[in-house]
């Protein structure tokens, strides 16, 4: 789906400052909690009806498929050097278990099979990923005004992005903003700045056009959506603390976006059936994805 939608720049030194007053204010008017009752977990995703994902995937005309994932491996987005701190991400670890180096050797032969088996070490939001409900608190709640301290040392107890399994499908209910951030990072071969350093992004006032347009889910080519350095100074990731906890909006991030860009510019068709569920991992506040486009 086109759309016009304000975006801020860094260098952009014209807008007022915001203060913790404003998104006080916002917070008020954007609240969607009890919307869709006392006990929802999964906020916005529940404006993508059934008949919106009919009208979807009748938009598949050429049986192409566009995946929107970084590949998640050593060489991710993680540990670029900033001058913010990471939040103690780092890139997945990739590790193999059984090697065919094993297999040839003939010490896995009592199993009467040969195989190779791997695991990988990584945080959650690492790459390319959805926020879950919890991620984000408004002070001592979350989500749909649930105690904060649902979020346990054993998960979330509310808002588990296992609660999203059967969503993230959809078409303009979903929107997908490109700045391209991922693609100047790939080309200059440095991730540097990129996870929590200056981007471009969305400006606060964006909020207001989200909620009036009831959108599902968003997702940019950043680290973290909204502008940054932030639009405020006494407070981190505004945006974030109203279309998350407030609002209940499903955020992506770190999304690759090039590739698409360029098919959407070529047939003209910027609509299409966008599948990128999260994995049902029990009580997760992040998820990694491979999104997909399919047009």
């Amino acid at each position: 789906m086109a759309v016009k939608l304000k975006l801020k720049d860094t260098r952009d030194k014209k807008h007022r400052k915001l203060t913790r007053s404003d998104v006080h204010k916002a917070a008020r008017r954007y609240k969607n909690w009890g919307r869709w009752g006392k006990d929802d977990e999964i906020g916005t995703l529940n404006f993508t009806t059934a008949a919106d994902i009919v009208s979807a995937a009748r938009l598949v005309r050429k049986g192409k498929v566009i995946s929107l994932a970084l590949n998640y491996d050593q060489h991710g987005p993680q540990g670029g050097k900033t001058k913010y701190p990471a939040l103690g991400r780092f890139n997945p670890l990739h590790l193999m278990l059984r090697t065919g180096t094993d297999a040839y050797s003939g010490v896995l032969d009592h199993r009467k099979i040969r195989g190779t088996d791997d695991i990988i070490i990584m945080p959650l939001q690492c790459g390319t990923q959805w926020d879950g409900l919890g991620h984000i608190l408004y002070y001592d709640h979350m989500w749909n005004g649930y105690d904060c301290r649902n979020v346990t040392t054993s998960g979330a107890q509310k808002g588990g992005i296992e609660k999203t399994r059967e969503k993230m499908v959809g078409r303009g209910d979903y929107l997908l903003v490109r700045t391209g951030h991922v693609e100047r990072c790939l080309a200059a071969k440095s991730w540097d700045g990129y996870s929590g350093g200056d981007a471009p992004g969305l400006a606060f006032e964006t909020v207001d056009w989200i909620h009036k347009r009831e959108i599902a889910g968003i997702a940019t080519d950043t680290w973290g959506v909204e502008v940054r350095p932030n639009e405020t100074e006494d407070t981190n990731q505004p945006w974030h603390w109203i279309t998350i906890p407030i609002m209940g909006l499903t955020v992506g991030e770190i999304f690759h976006l090039g590739d698409l860009a360029r098919d959407c510019a070529e047939d003209k068709r910027y609509e299409f059936l966008f599948v990128a569920p999260a994995l049902p991992i029990t009580g997760a506040v992040g998820s990694p994805a491979n999104p997909l486009a399919i047009k």
